[in-house]
């Protein structure tokens, strides 16, 4: 049976619909998504801690959930909005239903709202606080109120939440070229079965991760991955690649790890107004002039300039941003000159979404493979 739902954003406005989900109250960073698929791969993406959903194509939930296509231990979005729920689930790797895997989670959801005049408002006002509750009598206010008490993005770090407790290797899944220390800060299953792929034994170490944790496994290179949270809250990442990029370790970042990698080069990060989410972002390869459709799920970007070298102002020589965004000419990759270091902003695991950015998996073994 459907419970009435209201959500309500920091700054007043709310929708009234129906429980999707469970029951209840939840509160986080309201931001849309425009995949048109990848539910799934979408809610158990550690990226999304701390944010509430919405979903811009309007009929979600056909395909039902299964176990092979979740990209972490669980569902981390702290609610979810979606315009027209599917009835039922109609695939043949469906093993249960959206809204069950969402009851069974705990997550909040709400459903039978106008998903386009919500996407139109982040859009125009950017990404803000906003809330999903159960109606039961309570005045709007005090759930606005509610709201505006909840933490803002900006200043949060979310690593300690999302990130593997104890350290765990998969192992590479053709001839091994050596060990490859991953920080997860969040990362996603099909980003480890990539770099399995090219010969990596893949060590997944946690984000308190120390240099001394990391050169104990003795890696040929180091990795950092996707998560949430603003970079300039997670100096002590920063600090920990400098200590990798001192030692000409070769680097890879994506995602969060992009960020974090033009901080350490020197440069500042900031907020954009509503970020990129989805499966359909246009991106150019400089090095190529390849324009590749990408994956993407961030809130937060470098500030760089987007041609010509730039002298790293930490002191890591030349630098280059090797990727830009079509839509908004945002930086979406970097490219170090005088030390083994490279990232982009968007997902090249494409879990969901197109393949076109997978070879940055072979472009960085090729950069490991040169200094073996």
């Amino acid at each position: 049976m459907k419970h009435n739902t209201t959500l309500v954003f920091e700054d007043g406005r709310f929708f009234d619909g129906f429980s999707f989900g469970a029951i209840g109250d939840t509160v986080g960073e309201i931001v849309f998504n425009t995949g048109m698929s990848g539910y799934q791969e979408t809610l158990t993406d550690p990226s999304y801690a701390g944010q509430i959903v919405v979903q811009t194509s309007p009929h979600i939930g056909i395909t039902g959930m299964n176990t092979t296509d979740e990209e972490s231990r669980r569902i981390w979005v702290e609610g979810y909005i979606v315009r027209d729920p599917s009835r039922r689930s109609s695939n043949h790797r469906s093993e249960r239903s959206l809204e069950d895997n969402l009851i069974e989670a705990g997550v909040v959801g709400i459903s039978g709202v106008d998903t386009r005049a919500i996407t139109r408002i982040i859009r125009e006002s950017g990404a803000m606080r906003a809330g999903i509750f159960a109606l039961d009598g309570r005045e709007r206010s005090e759930l606005v109120a509610r709201v505006a008490e909840s933490p803002e993005m900006s200043g949060l770090n979310l690593s300690d939440a999302v990130s593997t407790g104890e350290t765990y290797v998969v192992p590479a899944t053709t001839n091994s070229i050596g060990a490859l220390a991953v920080l997860d800060l969040g990362v996603k299953r099909a980003t480890l079965g990539h770099l399995a792929a090219r010969g990596f034994d893949v060590h997944v170490l946690p984000e308190t991760s120390t240099i001394d944790d990391l050169l104990a496994v003795e890696p040929v290179a180091v990795f950092y991955s996707n998560g949430p949270g603003d970079p300039s809250a997670s100096d002590r990442h920063v600090k920990l690649l400098r200590e990798v990029l001192d030692r000409r370790i070769p680097f890879f970042g994506i995602c969060f790890g992009n960020q974090l990698l033009g901080r350490a080069l020197g440069f500042d990060t900031y907020k954009l107004k509503y970020g990129h989410r989805g499966i359909n972002q246009p991106v150019r390869d400089k090095q190529t002039g390849r324009i590749e459709i990408t994956a993407h799920n961030h809130g937060f970007a470098v500030d760089a300039p987007t041609s010509g070298e730039i002298d790293s102002p930490a002191g890591y020589g030349r630098v280059e941003v090797s990727h830009v965004g079509l839509n908004d000419d945002c930086v979406e990759g970097l490219r170090a000159l005088d030390v083994p270091a490279f990232s982009v902003q968007y997902h090249p695991e494409a879990a969901a979404g197109p393949h076109d950015s997978t070879y940055l998996f072979d472009r960085f073994r090729d950069l490991v493979v040169k200094g073996i």
